[in-house]
């Protein structure tokens, strides 16, 4: 499957609910928009596609550093090992019409959760969460960045991405179908 905007899992699947909120878009967001969040992405899109869900998922950098760029290469190897294909992707930046076309903006990091508050419209800022806290995993908090590190740094990525996902899959009520 492509990646952005207008890549979405197939749309006879029923949407998520969460509480009385129907999650339809999901942004994930990091610095770059090259190591976490597009790998994120690619798990979410597989796993959302397994559970039955039908949420939309893109992610997006807080900065410009790499707009246009396809993912690390590091991070495009993890994934892949690990059964993802981003590499479709290409980066971009947080745009202030995400805020509102999102249901919910997940982030990497604590970094990047004061930016992307700083950039969101005030009646929007209740959309932006943490993303491994608000997938329900209680450690590590933030979803440190691979980009200085080492192979199993990019793979760290890859297996708390799955996890995450895994916690958002559960919160949103559906079970994960195994092959």
């Amino acid at each position: 499957m492509g990646f952005g905007a207008n890549s979405r899992v197939s749309r006879y699947l029923p949407p998520a609910s969460v509480g009385s909120m129907t999650m339809k878009r999901i942004l994930f967001v990091c610095m770059g928009n090259i190591c976490r969040s597009p790998v994120v992405e690619a798990v979410a899109r597989s796993r959302f596609a397994r559970a039955g869900l039908d949420i939309e998922v893109d992610s997006a950098g807080t900065e410009d550093y790499h707009v246009g760029e396809p993912p690390d290469r590091r991070s495009l190897a993890s994934a892949l090992a690990r059964g993802y294909d981003a590499s479709a992707h290409r980066a971009r930046q947080v745009e202030a019409d995400d805020f509102a076309r999102f249901d919910k903006l997940l982030v990497m990091d604590r970094m990047n959760l004061r930016a992307l508050t700083s950039m969101a419209p005030g009646e929007n800022r209740d959309r932006i969460a943490m993303f491994l806290p608000w997938a329900g995993l209680e450690e590590p908090h933030d979803l440190p960045d691979p980009y200085y590190g080492h192979t199993q740094d990019f793979d760290n990525v890859v297996t708390f991405g799955e996890r995450g996902v895994d916690g958002l899959i559960a919160r949103l009520g559906k079970p994960i179908k195994v092959r």
